[in-house]
């Protein structure tokens, strides 16, 4: 018993995964904020061009 709580301490391939979880999120983040900015973006300008368009 005593070896198994060492070996179970000692492993560290979970954090990894949580680490690659969590580097993942932080990206899925950036792109959906990139991408909310650049459309904000973009429907001001098409909104302004047509405006001067006539419609």
């Amino acid at each position: 018993m005593k070896n198994l709580v060492a070996r179970f301490s000692n492993d560290e391939s979970g954090a990894t995964a949580i680490e690659y979880g969590l580097i993942a999120a932080i990206i899925g983040v950036g792109i959906i904020v990139s991408v909310n900015a650049v459309s904000t973006g973009l429907e001001t300008t098409f909104t302004t061009v047509a405006t001067e368009l006539g419609g």
